[in-house]
């Protein structure tokens, strides 16, 4: 009798072992984003923008944490272009499959590196400059790193959907040029980048207007609203150093009115930057790279037009066989 109760508990002991891997994979795991380590925001290669703390983190949650999620072409497919992706969700939340892993599959399937931010959130007390300040960051990180990831460091895309698009072009105006005597090498380099992509773009997002989706409004700084509006319009800091840029908008966006955008592209045109701009008649706000409409699913088919005249789409020998 004892030797079969022995055995009996010989053998539960080993069907437990062989279940721990099985309850460990079910238990949460640690959506922070750790170096090299997958991670809970798209379940793929993740890394912090900075090793320790981010600047005017608040706490130490996977909400203080920025980071670049890691989407690589096939191998020998790397053309050495590399995108950053700003997601987009009012400041308040990431869009991170629509606006964020399916557009990084599209560029990946065309040879790009794609590195989708997931900046600090207003939602989550970080106020604007500090998004502006973790994509700097991220495009600085890309560029610092260019070698290790077999890109050209002046074939360096951002693309932004909505409040990403404000975001992507805050970073295309309002660039550091970088420190060559930083001790941090990744803040030795510029956070320029080479060319700019805007979907529906909130240019707007800072205004006391509450007809429309308002920044003020939603996260209650609506007694901060001028000197934010006019320390991050992106249309106010247009320069001549502003990178080439394709914009696309909907005629009918009621969330983000189509104005907003040609503020941005008419300032592009007066300071004589390239830019591509395309309205289309029909489609609501955040579609991503298509909605079903046989008119608006065209766009992305323009979007690798101008990638490829700019050059973006013909492997860089240099670059890829380092």
């Amino acid at each position: 009798m004892r030797a079969r109760t022995l055995l009996t508990r010989s053998l539960f002991i080993l069907l437990a072992a062989s279940l721990l891997p099985i309850f460990s994979l079910a238990q949460p795991q640690d959506p922070c984003a750790v170096p090299g380590n997958d991670n809970a925001y798209l379940g793929i290669q993740t890394v912090r923008l900075w090793p320790g703390d981010a600047p005017q983190a608040k706490g130490k949650t996977c909400n203080d944490i920025p980071a670049l999620t890691i989407f690589e072409p096939q191998p020998g497919h790397a053309n050495g272009s590399a995108v950053v992706i700003f997601p987009g969700g009012a400041y308040a939340h990431l869009a991170a499959n629509l606006e964020g892993g399916q557009v990084a599959e599209w560029f990946t399937a065309r040879g790009f590196h794609a590195f989708v931010l997931s900046y600090r959130l207003s939602s989550n007390g970080y106020l604007l400059p500090v998004p502006l300040i973790d994509a700097r960051r991220a495009i600085q990180t890309v560029r610092a790193r260019a070698a290790d990831y077999q890109i050209n460091p002046h074939r360096i895309v951002v693309i932004g959907f909505s409040a990403g698009g404000h975001l992507a072009a805050l970073a295309s105006t309002q660039f550091i040029p970088g420190n060559p005597d930083a001790e941090d090498p990744i803040d030795r380099v510029s956070s320029r980048p080479d060319f700019t992509v805007l979907g529906y773009p909130w240019i707007g997002a800072i205004s006391s207007d509450t007809s429309h989706l308002s920044y003020c409004k939603l996260f209650n700084v609506m007694d901060q609203c001028e000197s934010l509006r006019k320390a991050f319009s992106p249309d106010l800091y247009v320069t001549k150093d502003t990178p080439p840029t394709f914009w696309y908008h909907t005629f009918n966006d009621n969330t983000v009115p189509v104005e907003q955008g040609l503020r941005y592209y008419e300032a592009l045109v007066k300071a004589g930057v390239p830019a591509e701009a395309h309205i289309f008649e029909k489609g609501p706000h955040g579609t991503g790279f298509g909605s079903g409409d046989a008119a608006l699913d065209q766009w992305p088919g323009l979007l690798e037009t101008w990638l490829r005249a700019n050059g973006l789409l013909t492997r860089d020998a240099a670059a890829t066989a380092r």
